[in-house]
């Protein structure tokens, strides 16, 4: 049972200083509130938390001590790595540590002929390919925040990115993760040969957010630099057609090394933002990548050229070099710190849904912009359906703050209702638990968990996280039924 740190002793709480003290080196133990502010939230800044303390080990070792300090204690531990996190993954208890790795920064091994490279989880995303680019290779998943992200979060969450539709997500692309267990144990799982013996525990560490075990390296697939690329811009003067067109794409047997759309408010953003060259009179426009041989990308750009100007597209810009197809695809990652410009505050929701309800789930977008008085942006990675509405509103203003969560709220449920799911690469986090209870019935969730107890018994690495109580979802259930809010007001806010 985990206390919350009111009900703790004050000699316990001093016990737990005194053990990580021993631990770390001077100046790695935070606890003084101007020390721990900065670490109060993640990339969701909707909800805020202090933690007890910070923990920032250097190496592996002082990170297992902090683990099994507090094990012995019963004191639940957050991980965190770069806080870019946008579901409240990293989000502190009020009566635990969070651990940072944001030291853990080094790039231990790099095997050009293996394609392989074996880093610590506070790398950047971004750091790898740049390591790896004077070797004509590069790591697919390339997630918007990729210049600041770390590849431990990355794992965390099972990230994307704009390419993820030809090259996988993270899950794809890494061969080996070294893990801690919350008694301060090592495990190794997967392998840098094509397979591994016994059950497939890399798969279920990948997307764990943190409540299995604390990464400490993990080995990735480089893959080879294609010899071309090109990108086509087209413009629609109706969302819909927009949405259309990518689902014609997807039928035409055609896989772009990336395919992702942005709205007019995205557009409106991004444009003087970033001058990407988009059309500002354009409802939609569709960023659709071909790469590969030459003869091959030329082939795809004309058969996804022939595709969009049949779907209606009023415009189609094909990049003529390097620097145009770079310039284009710099509006599209820099939408999220542009769309920021529009509203004191935004909320980025990331839902997936089947193609063939793009249209369907654009439409009814719009609708909730009327209904709940909030302007939306729609930046996603079209080419899977993995959507990311952002939902602008003013922290400073409670009223729409609930707007914006009920607004968001709405939008999951309905990517459930049409076949999809609460999350595509964010995660769960404390953002998405009431919406999880409409994704998954009891008997998935008691399986949940079971896996999790079976990992770390006594429910210390990132409690409250990604699935919830059966008792929670009842209550959420109940809500429903008699029309009370959408939001449950029991996590910590501004």
């Amino acid at each position: 049972m985990i206390r919350p740190m009111s009900l703790w002793p004050r000699s316990g709480r001093a016990q737990l200083l005194k053990r990580l003290r021993a631990a770390l080196p001077r100046g790695a133990l935070l606890h003084a509130a101007e020390d721990i502010k900065p670490y109060e939230c993640d990339g969701l800044t909707m909800y805020r938390q202090l933690p007890l303390a910070v923990a920032l080990p250097e190496d592996e070792a002082q990170a297992r001590a902090v683990l099994r300090a507090c094990h012995e204690l019963r004191v639940p531990v957050v991980a965190r790595g770069a806080g870019t996190g946008l579901s409240g993954g990293a989000l502190p208890i009020a009566s635990g540590v969070l651990l940072s790795l944001s030291k853990f920064n080094r790039i231990l091994h790099f095997d050009p002929l293996a394609r392989i490279a074996r880093v610590q989880p506070g790398v950047r995303n971004l750091a790898i390919s740049e390591a790896a680019a004077p070797h004509r290779l590069f790591y697919a998943p390339d997630p918007s925040s990729q210049i600041a992200c770390s590849i431990g979060g990355n794992v965390a969450e099972n990230s994307g990115g704009v390419h993820c539709l030809k090259y996988g997500l993270t899950l794809h692309n890494v061969l080996r993760v070294r893990a801690l267990t919350i008694e301060g144990g090592v495990m190794e799982l997967g392998s840098e040969a094509p397979d591994a013996p016994g059950c497939d525990l890399l798969a279920l560490i990948t997307g764990s957010e943190g409540m299995l075990a604390v990464i400490t390296e993990v080995t990735v697939r480089l893959l080879p630099s294609p010899a071309a690329a090109q990108v086509i811009m087209a413009a629609f003067a109706d969302v819909g057609r927009a949405g259309q067109a990518v689902a014609d794409i997807i039928a035409a047997g055609l896989i772009p090394a990336g395919l992702e759309m942005m709205d007019q408010t995205s557009i409106e953003a991004v444009e003087p933002y970033a001058q990407a060259g988009y059309p500002l009179d354009a409802q939609a426009i569709l960023l659709c990548e071909a790469d590969g041989a030459a003869e091959d990308v030329a082939e795809q750009i004309a058969q996804m050229s022939a595709i969009l100007k049949d779907g209606g597209a009023t415009t189609l810009r094909v990049s003529s070099s390097e620097a145009e197809r770079l310039r284009l695809w710099a509006g599209r990652k820099a939408a999220f710190p542009a769309v920021g410009r529009l509203a004191p505050d935004y909320y980025c929701v990331d839902g997936t849904i089947p193609r063939k309800s793009l249209p369907h789930v654009l439409r009814s977008i719009a609708q909730m912009e009327k209904k709940y008085g909030l302007r939306c942006a729609n930046v996603f990675h079209a080419g899977d359906g993995n959507l990311h509405p952002i939902i602008l509103y003013d922290a400073n203003r409670p009223e729409q703050t609930q707007k914006a969560e009920q607004f968001g709220a709405e939008i999951l449920e309905l990517s459930v209702a049409v076949g999809g799911t609460v999350t595509g690469e964010h995660g769960v986090g404390v953002e998405k638990l009431n919406q999880m209870c409409v994704q998954f019935g009891s008997d998935e969730l008691e399986i949940m968990h079971a896996v999790k107890a079976a990992f770390d018994e006594h429910g210390l690495l990132n409690p409250g996280k990604a699935v919830p109580t059966l008792h929670r979802c009842a209550e959420y259930g109940r809500m429903h039924v008699h029309g009370g809010a959408l939001s449950f007001p029991d996590l910590p806010r501004f």
